[in-house]
Parts: C-alpha cells; structure tokens; sequence
C-alpha cells in the first residue's frame, strides 16, 4: 500500500522540480551571459543597411518575436511605453521578428502601434546566433555593447525589477 501511495507522489514530485527548473522565469538573467559581448547583425532599418554595433553608446533591448505570438501580443503596449520611457534617456528597443509572412509582420506593426525600430528576419539567423529557441525572448546591451541580461517570456515592461535594471544601465556613463 505503501509503494502504491509513494509512486503517484513521486512523479508529482518529479514534475513539480522539472517544471520549476523548465519555467522562464528560472532561466531569467542567465549569469553566464552576463559581461559577454552581444554578437553583431546586419539589418534593415528606414530602407538602410544598419549594424547593432551602430547602437554602441545606448542602451538596447534586443527583442525576439513574431506576429503570431500570443505572449509578444500581450507585451507590444508595454514595449512601446517602455521606447517612450527610454529613448530620451539613450536608450532603444531593437525587436528582431522572425515572421515569414510580411503582410502579417506589417500589420502586427500597424495594429499595435509599434514606435520603435523593428526587423524582420524570416530566416531566424540573428535569433540562432543569439541562441534563442521561443519567443519572445530579450536581451538587455548596456553601452559598450556587452550583455546585462537575458529576460525570457512575455514581461510587463514597466515592472519595478525589469526598470531598476534598465535605470541602472541608462545611467552608466
């Protein structure tokens, strides 16, 4: 009777711990990333060729996402009081879609107001080079271009805890 009872809480054990250790918000501020140089891309910006080494001296947030992606729905408001909070500071989103289908990708762009620069790569290759595998997915550059944090899943931008990380890189000199 014994084992009977013990096997069920067990692998309600085991998939507690896995699910703790799957979740986003374990993975955020991954301390390995931390100090690493972001690795520079190519992209078109205004119909111009840009670099994100072009963005050296401000403060990015490098975000991942696609149109048909629910959680990056849910934040695109809060990413863009966030552009307005920041781009008077020295700070810039920099959002990298990876929607193949360019009628979709503009009208996310449209529905939802975007007001910060944004790309599409459909062939996902700036999302790889970053080692990202779902979306959305962030990474915060401070100035000198190096990586201050990883942040995973949807977020609400104006958090105290997301804002005491970006004020603290804003006002590095």
């Amino acid at each position: 009777m014994k084992h009977k009872i013990l096997g069920p809480a067990g692998l309600i054990l085991a998939a507690a711990i896995l699910y703790v250790f799957a979740a986003p918000s374990y993975r955020q501020g991954e301390p390995s990333l931390a100090g690493r140089k972001a690795s520079d891309f190519d992209f078109q910006l205004a119909g111009k060729t840009a670099h994100l080494t072009d963005l050296k001296g401000k403060v990015v947030l490098l975000d991942f996402w696609a149109s048909w992606c629910p959680p990056c729905l849910e934040e695109a408001e809060s990413l863009n009081r966030l552009q307005q909070d920041i781009s008077a500071k020295g700070g810039t989103i920099l959002a990298v879609s990876e929607d193949e289908d360019a009628a979709a990708y503009e009208k996310f762009i449209q529905d939802n107001h975007v007001d910060f620069p944004t790309y599409r790569d459909p062939t996902k290759k700036i999302k790889e080079s970053y080692g990202t595998v779902m979306i959305p997915e962030a990474y915060l550059i401070d100035r000198d271009g190096k990586i201050a944090r990883k942040i995973v899943g949807a977020q609400d931008w104006q958090s105290p805890e997301i804002m005491a990380s970006v004020n603290v890189l804003l006002n590095q000199k």
